[in-house]
């Protein structure tokens, strides 16, 4: 297993002199491109190749041949590279950086003696940890880096400012995939990534702001860190068991990070883990990171694939490169003579032998060298250029772009005898260039660095679809470009997706549970992530439009919720119309006493000369019929369309009206309990019988009552009112009072004058007189206070118009009940007995 740090350096025609990041000549010859290693790293026998990688290679030197052959950049100047492999290593990394400081073929650390090795510029990848420690020591010589796999952590800021990154920012890349999830309302994924830094970044930075967006996790596994240094067997057994953590069925979506080797080890334990199984494991759909790319290992040729199909991945965007497939297809064992990595590629990817040395791990079939790549199938040697390759030629042009910015600087102020001297100086200032290139690539595509050395491009969504023949086709189904604010940043035709076939080609849902439908609400399920809910019914009053909301809410003002609690309609205005049954029931009850009452006085008025009527004061007998008949006209201002007349005068005239009638009756008694005192001899209480007294006590208790009323109209003065929150489902169009002290306390001073009346006429009710009507005040006054004691808790309970029907109600009963107790007895008689009707019948004692 390979990975590569390709170095981009300059061969001369005066022998092999390498004119790299410090340039001594000029003007040189086009040589033909020459692949080395590093002679202490030249094991290509003993080290299996990664064929996926070998693009890699072939992408560096198309670059650098087509930059050599182009005119415009860098005439009379040929660039040439060097190869080191890294082996997963940091001890590996670290002696090809230094070899790369040392004098050619002497492995002396800082000490050069000739240029022929200086480098102008390295390229690393597609390992972050390559990249890592290779900076650590190229970061002190100022040697300008570029990576082109994912960005390493870096703590370090003086080797963090000559690193370029060929990869955007990282951050763009999570909220790309995050934007991916929320799309498809993914909100119940697995997580498995590789133990290594960039790895705990994800966990410790990545995750938690995906947990603020709505997303949880069924788990959170990680893979132990692989290396050629590990021990494979210990990796494969903790490997394998922590996979089949993944084999759970409560997710359909696997999010999966790692490097460009990752599907190395994912091949080997899906492998393994379905090994001894009869039946297969359920398939997910994978999300990878666009720094995993397919890599397989020759004994990996006939494994299973399948569940790559229908996986989502992003990559960095990337165009088809001209002339590349071309370039690819010409290459021959014939012709590649010094490509020291083309041999081992071709018996690798073709399953042949190319030399007639006896070898037990070389194939016994002999290839003939006519073999064509493009009869390979993609899960062995993709001939369409990757994403990772994509980078590395555009990392070479932007070298080549920021060498040719100082070479044109250096021509037009020099002279040709001092440029070697003034290359060695600008070199050092190569990667200031670097972060100022900006270019068209020969796709099209501009190639410019933000600030921070980073790429400014896009991402692509890629869709893989694999088939049986173990070949794979990557689909670009979408686009994310964070640099637009447009509408247009995230792009993706779902109608193009191929899913994993157990989903019949229909979208995967993968939440925790069911979403709560509109009507209910969620609520969360103990010991389980905030995904896990179960949905209950909006309470009363409440609804929820939207499905997994968090909480009902209320309707808007004027508006209350429909039947299925999923949404609000407008209320209704309502109040005690005329029209309505009620309405008209109370109506007709009122009018109906009205004239009952209008009979009596008018019975009242005809004999008004007969004994019965004179008795107790007759005065005092016609204001209260006629408070009666106001009080039950009274009743009738209560129903119907509130308006501000109405509701100013509707309580006021209540009250007034029924102090009169209970004053009246208060009046009343006095009167039968002085006539019973002043008969008495030599009796003080002869002097206050009379009309004085009774008008006295009528005027005063109504006196009162008309001031508070008055200091109610001009205080806190009724009007009319929208009652939207008393009832669920409409609006009552009602008076309100403006200010219920003063509302109770004139129900208090009408209340305190019954009491007082009730209770005098209880005391006078045994007076032994004939014309003692006591008996009668004390029931009239009896009904009048149950009607009213149940009136405020019957009032108080009602709602909407019902508490305008519980008030007119208890006007009617309890003036219905004077009207009853006091004078029914009295038409009796006078009607029906009108031989009881004089004076000596009348005084006869019982």
């Amino acid at each position: 297993m390979r990975e590569w740090c390709v170095t981009p350096l300059r061969t001369s025609s005066k022998g092999e002199l390498n004119i790299a990041g410090i340039m001594s000549q000029s003007y040189v010859f086009l040589q033909p491109i020459t692949f080395k290693t590093a002679p202490s790293l030249d094991l290509l026998d003993d080290i299996m190749i990664l064929a996926q990688n070998y693009q890699h290679i072939l992408a560096l030197a198309f670059a650098v041949k087509e930059i050599n052959e182009n005119p415009h950049i860098l005439p009379n100047i040929t660039l040439g590279f060097l190869i080191y492999n890294s082996h997963l290593s940091a001890s590996s990394t670290y002696l090809a950086s230094m070899e790369l400081l040392s004098t050619w073929k002497k492995f002396i650390p800082n000490y050069k003696c000739d240029s022929r090795s200086n480098a102008a510029a390295v390229i690393g990848g597609p390992d972050s940890n390559v990249c890592r420690h290779m900076s650590t020591i190229l970061g002190i010589y100022k040697v300008p880096q570029l990576m082109y796999g994912s960005s390493p952590a870096m703590d370090n800021k003086c080797e963090e400012a000559f690193v370029q990154q060929m990869f955007p920012n990282w951050t763009h890349q999570y909220n790309g995939i995050l934007h991916l999830l929320l799309y498809f309302r993914w909100t119940w994924i697995g997580v498995l990534y590789i133990e290594d830094e960039n790895g705990e970044r994800l966990v410790q930075k990545v995750l938690p702001f995906f947990s603020q967006s709505g997303i949880c996790f069924d788990f959170i596994q990680k893979l132990p860190k692989h290396s050629f240094s590990s021990n494979t067997f210990n990796l494969v057994e903790k490997g394998v068991e922590t996979y089949k953590i993944t084999e759970r069925s409560s997710y359909n979506v696997l999010f999966t990070h790692g490097e460009l080797q990752t599907m190395l080890v994912f091949r080997v334990l899906i492998a393994l883990s379905e090994y001894d199984r009869s039946t297969k494991a359920e398939s997910k759909v994978w999300i990878m990171t666009a720094q995993m790319d397919f890599a397989s290992l020759p004994f990996q040729r006939n494994t299973g694939i399948d569940f790559l199909h229908g996986a989502l991945a992003l990559a960095v965007h990337s165009e088809e490169i001209s002339g590349f497939q071309t370039f690819l297809q010409t290459r021959k064992p014939s012709s590649e003579k010094e490509d020291g990595f083309f041999q081992l590629f071709w018996e690798s990817v073709f399953g042949c032998s190319l030399s007639n040395r006896n070898s037990r791990d070389r194939p016994e079939r002999t290839c003939t060298g006519e073999e064509k790549l493009n009869t390979l199938s993609e899960s062995i040697f993709e001939t369409r250029m990757t994403a990772h390759s994509y980078s590395i030629y555009n990392a070479v042009h932007t070298v080549a772009h920021a060498l040719h910015l100082i070479h044109g600087m250096n021509s037009k102020q020099h002279t040709l005898s001092k440029e070697q001297k003034l290359l060695n100086q600008h070199s050092r200032q190569l990667h200031h260039f670097l972060r100022k290139v900006s270019f068209n690539n020969s796709a099209g595509e501009n190639i410019s660095f933000d600030q921070n050395g980073e790429k400014i491009a896009a991402f692509d969504i890629i869709n893989w679809k694999t088939f049986p023949n173990q070949s794979f086709l990557r689909v670009k189904v979408g686009k994310i470009d964070p640099h637009i604010s447009s509408n247009t940043s995230f792009i993706i035709d779902e109608n193009n997706i191929v899913w994993p076939s157990r989903f019949n080609q229909t979208c995967p849902v993968s939440i925790c549970n069911d979403n709560c439908f509109k009507g209910f609400s969620k609520r969360k399920k103990e010991g389980l992530p905030f995904c896990c809910y179960d949905c209950f019914p909006c309470p009363k009053g409440k609804i929820s439009n939207q499905e997994d909301m968090d909480d009902c809410i209320q309707c808007p003002e004027g508006q209350f919720p429909n039947h299925g609690q999923d949404g609000c309609l407008l209320k209704e205005i309502i109040y005690l119309s005329h029209r309505e049954s009620l309405g008209i029931s109370l109506t007709v009850l009122a009018l109906s006493f009205f004239f009952i009452t209008a009979l009596v006085l008018g019975i009242f008025i005809k004999y008004q000369d007969t004994p019965i009527v004179k008795a107790n004061n007759r005065n005092l007998t016609y204001t209260l019929l006629v408070s009666l008949l106001l009080s039950f006209l009274c009743a009738l201002l209560f129903i119907g369309q509130p308006e501000k007349v109405l509701c100013l005068i509707q309580q006021s005239a209540f009250g007034i009206i029924f102090t009169i009638a209970v004053s009246c009756v208060l009046a009343k008694t006095v009167i039968v309990i002085l006539a019973f005192k002043a008969t008495k001899p030599n009796s003080k209480m002869r002097k206050w019988v009379g009309k004085p007294l009774d008008n006295s006590i009528v005027f005063s208790c109504s006196f009162l009552q008309i001031i508070i009323c008055i200091t109610w109209l001009a205080v806190a003065p009724p009007f009319p009112d929208l009652d939207v929150h008393s009832l669920p489902a409409e609006i009552l169009l009602e008076c309100n009072e403006g200010s219920n002290v003063m509302f109770y306390c004139v129900l208090s001073f009408m209340g305190f004058l019954a009491i007082v009346s009730f209770i005098a006429a209880f005391l006078a009710r045994t007076l032994p007189d004939t014309f003692n009507e006591a008996k009668f005040i004390t029931f009239s006054m009896l009904i009048f206070c149950v009607v009213w004691l149940s009136f405020f808790p019957a009032y108080l309970s009602t709602k909407g118009k019902y508490m305008v029907a519980v008030e007119i109600f208890s006007i009617l009963a309890a003036s219905a009940g004077l009207l009853s107790c006091i004078f029914f007895p009295k038409i009796y008689i006078i009607l029906v007995k009108p031989e009881l009707n004089n004076r000596e019948l009348l005084r006869i004692k019982h």
